[in-house]
C-alpha cells in the first residue's frame, strides 16, 4: 500500500460516523447494565428483609 492509500483509508474511517454510533449503543448499555446490578444489590437486602417479615407473620409456614 501506499502512503496514498493508508491516509485515504485513515480518512475514511475516522470520517465514518456508523462506527461511532455502535459505540455510543455499546456504552450506553453497558451504562444500563450496571445501573441494572447496581439496583438489584442495593434492593437485595431490603427484599430480603421483607420475605423474612413475611414468614414470621405467617408464622414461618411458608419458611
Amino acid at each position: 500500500m501506499t502512503f496514498q492509500a493508508i491516509k485515504t483509508a485513515v480518512m475514511k474511517f475516522v470520517e465514518d460516523e456508523d462506527g461511532l454510533t455502535i459505540v455510543e449503543y455499546a456504552v450506553a448499555g453497558g451504562l444500563i447494565t450496571a445501573a441494572v446490578a447496581a439496583m438489584f444489590v442495593s434492593l437485595g437486602g431490603e427484599v430480603n428483609t421483607r420475605i423474612t417479615q413475611l414468614c414470621t407473620a405467617v408464622k414461618g409456614a411458608a419458611c
